[in-house]
């Protein structure tokens, strides 16, 4: 299988784009749309979905809510981020907290990963 192409989590992934977080539209379109970087939001990646996805870099990005430092949740994103280094991937991870406090940080970070100009 195609780790980018899993049509069993389509329609979720279809759900989570038009429910995003305040965080992801916030990086959406106030980072990704004006810097003109080609990403996908709520991509699909095996048994996952990614918050967003950029695949010129394989580069994938999490933005972490209060769950996600929970237990349970670490558990989950320690398996998801092991998939998907297996892959052949990066993983950003930024806490809704750094997106709202210190959303240019957040933005130069994802740029020095891509190579590009800070």
């Amino acid at each position: 299988m195609n780790f980018l192409n899993n049509p069993a989590n389509k329609g979720n992934a279809q759900r989570l784009r038009r429910e995003m977080t305040k965080e992801e539209r916030h990086l959406w379109y106030d980072f990704f749309k004006t810097a003109k970087i080609h990403a996908n939001r709520q991509k699909p990646i095996g048994p996952y979905i990614v918050d967003f996805y950029i695949a010129s870099a394989k580069i994938v990005i999490e933005l972490d809510g209060g769950q996600h430092f929970e237990q349970a949740g670490q558990t989950h994103d320690e398996n998801r981020d092991r998939f998907l280094r297996e892959q052949g991937l990066t993983v950003l991870r930024y806490s809704n907290s750094d997106v709202n406090r210190n959303f240019n940080g957040v933005c130069e970070d994802i740029l020095r990963h891509l190579g590009m100009d800070v």
